[in-house]
């Protein structure tokens, strides 16, 4: 189970980062998503939910990417392959 703190938060955004996906906060009625846009890839959330929230939808983001895990270092490895085997207890 994954703590919910700003630290957490920052660990998912540096896992996407190295990942080469953009980490965008942005207003607006959307549920957060992945998407790839004129051939870059960016995660767009919304940027009023709660941290819990935001939480929750980086590591179904996460979850639900094709990774390339070449690009990371052994550490976050371990943090990605254990993101992909959570099953969120938060809902």
């Amino acid at each position: 189970m994954l703590s919910i703190t700003n630290h957490t938060l920052e660990k998912l955004e540096t896992l996407l980062r190295d990942l080469e996906y953009k980490v965008r906060y942005e207003k607006g009625n959307f549920k957060s998503g992945a998407c790839l846009l004129q051939s870059t890839k960016v995660v767009v959330v919304n940027k009023f939910i709660t941290l819990e929230q935001k939480i929750n939808a980086l590591v179904e983001i996460v979850k639900q990417v094709k990774a390339d895990e070449s690009l990371l270092d052994d550490k976050q490895k371990v943090f990605y392959l254990s993101l992909k085997q959570i099953k969120l207890e938060l809902d």
